[in-house]
């Protein structure tokens, strides 16, 4: 089980890549005032990127959650792993895809790695009911 456990690790640190994205892409960044910092940036990548930031936050619960829940279900481990390896490659051209502004391709991504996740719970509840 160390890949998907891996794939949680991943998709909690992803944000943090975007953080940066956003950070280094407005003028000199002020850390006293961070929000009012992103409101004053005229910078559509800064904007951009911060966004990523907080879709990737929304998103990790229930991945992290379908991940266990199929675990604790009996899943079989391959499916586990190859849709968590999915939801990670997903939301990594999410990110690319929200940064870069190419707004159908992100919808794609965000809506393959739900997929990803509502296959994983879906699993779950089949083996347990």
């Amino acid at each position: 089980m160390t890949i998907p456990y891996l794939c949680i690790l991943i998709t909690a640190l992803l944000p943090y890549v975007w953080v940066t994205i956003a950070k280094a892409a407005g003028e000199k960044y002020d850390n006293r005032d961070p929000r009012g910092w992103l409101a004053r940036q005229d910078n559509a990548r800064a904007h951009r990127a911060n966004g990523a930031q907080l879709n990737g936050f929304e998103t990790f619960p229930a991945f992290a959650a379908s991940v266990l829940m199929a675990q604790f279900a009996g899943v079989d481990h391959a499916t586990i792993t190859w849709l968590a390896i999915g939801f990670v490659v997903f939301r990594i051209l999410h990110g690319v895809f929200y940064v870069g502004n190419k707004h159908q391709f992100r919808s794609l991504s965000w809506f393959l790695g739900l997929f990803c996740v509502l296959g994983l719970m879906g699993m779950a509840i089949a083996r347990v009911a």
